[in-house]
């Protein structure tokens, strides 16, 4: 998905997300890994890393953790219904 001049591996706009999964792409260049998660950062992105083997081997891991962070960061532009609201 397209994120300004990088492309995210998974993007939740709504919840300003982005999850990079690193694989053998990340390891030849991971000086560009750290100036995107710098841009995206500073556009408000959470960025998540897993890798290959996380996502291959524990994927109810990952989907875990995911959910761990969502919980931790407010919604931006929260619904009243969704958060309780009238």
């Amino acid at each position: 998905m397209p994120v300004g001049p990088f492309f995210a591996d998974f993007l939740c706009r709504e919840r300003l997300l982005v999850i990079e999964l690193d694989g053998h792409s990340h390891d030849i260049n991971p000086g560009r890994d750290v100036f995107r998660d710098r841009y995206l950062t500073e556009q408000g992105y959470h960025v998540c890393h897993f890798t290959n083997a996380d996502v291959l081997g524990n994927v109810e891991g990952v989907v875990t953790a995911i959910k761990q962070k969502l919980a931790e960061w407010p919604t931006p532009n929260p619904s009243r219904k969704r958060e309780g609201g009238q």
